[in-house]
């Protein structure tokens, strides 16, 4: 990682084996291709292991406070908007304290970058469950296992309304390049869940998903225009029929047609929803870009705003302005 023109030259402060450390080393490495230049970019974190992110990033940022990072940034957007902002959060900073700043931002399409890391756990208070954590988790706060079912992530960035939304594994090194990459280059509100590792307080809690041997049967990897085959040999794929998912075994080129093609451009996000939701063992869980449309972005509609303002109300001297309306003597 010291190798990246974008590394500073501070000690990464991780627990050894974090799933931080290949998400940092992938954004490391998609930095420079960017053409962004460093004072332009800005890294925004909150509180928890993923908040130690701007630290490590030779550009600059801000280290804020538990679940305000997306506040932080709509402030920071809005002033200068010509600045490209990411907010580092994870699941109990983002998805708990953080909720609902982060659903705001989103809804209102500012064109801000979110990493979220989830490992499903607190990590940097030791091991709680967060609210992503699978039900039935025995931890230091729910000694009994956890009785909650868990939000996901994905499916609430798309409900608020994010524009982007995408979900990776953190030891899938090209796929999470290539979506950074995505990312960057999107026009609004870009939301990416990062299922990364915690080996100290939830170790292997995607290893039934992630591991290399099962990895390829059991996620689902969307691109644009493609039908949905998975599998080592890509002969399973999905189709929709009546509203609902069902896995074809293709053994013939024309089965390829009748499975369902990927169009994250829809601007409805209902079907980018119903694969939010798709979880193994009875789906493979999708992966890659869900939705990627193009909208209006908040700051560009408060800037027209303004701009219509000043056009209505053209400015007056000081001395009109002072006389204008309703005034009184002060003796």
């Amino acid at each position: 990682m010291k190798t990246s023109p974008f590394a500073t030259d501070q000690d990464v402060r991780w627990c050894p084996g974090c799933g931080d450390y290949a998400i940092l080393a992938n954004m490391l490495k998609v930095l420079p291709t960017l053409g962004i230049a460093r004072e332009n970019l800005v890294f925004i974190s909150g509180i928890g292991c993923a908040s130690r992110f701007p630290y490590y990033v030779n550009t600059y940022g801000f280290h804020t406070i538990h679940g305000r990072a997306p506040a932080i940034a709509t402030g920071l957007k809005l002033t200068r908007p010509e600045l490209s902002v990411w907010v580092v959060t994870g699941d109990g900073d983002g998805l708990s304290i953080g909720a609902n700043h982060l659903i705001h931002l989103l809804r209102r399409n500012l064109d801000i970058k979110i990493l979220l890391f989830n490992n499903q756990i607190y990590g940097l208070t030791k091991g709680q469950y967060s609210p992503t954590s699978a039900q039935g988790i025995v931890t230091k706060t729910s000694p009994q296992g956890s009785v909650e079912r868990p939000l996901n992530a994905t499916a609430l960035a798309l409900t608020a309304g994010a524009t982007f939304v995408a979900r990776c594994f953190d030891i899938d090194g090209a796929g999470l390049q290539n979506i950074i990459k995505a990312a960057a280059k999107h026009r609004g509100s870009a939301f990416i869940e990062i299922l990364q590792n915690c080996n100290v307080f939830n170790d292997k809690t995607f290893v039934h998903l992630s591991d290399r041997q099962v990895r390829a049967d059991r996620t689902l990897w969307l691109t644009a225009g493609e039908p949905m085959l998975y599998g080592k040999d890509k002969n399973k794929g999905l189709m929709l029929q009546n509203n609902k998912f069902s896995e074809l075994t293709v053994a013939a080129p024309q089965d390829v047609k009748k499975l369902l093609v990927h169009q994250p451009e829809l601007p409805d996000p209902h079907l980018a929803l119903h694969l939010s939701q798709l979880d193994w063992p009875d789906y493979p869980v999708a992966m890659g870009i869900l939705r990627q449309v193009d909208l209006p972005t908040y700051e560009d509609l408060i800037a027209q705003r303004a701009q219509q303002t000043r056009d209505d109300h053209p400015p007056k001297d000081l001395t009109s302005l002072l006389k204008a309306g309703t005034s009184w003597i002060v003796k």
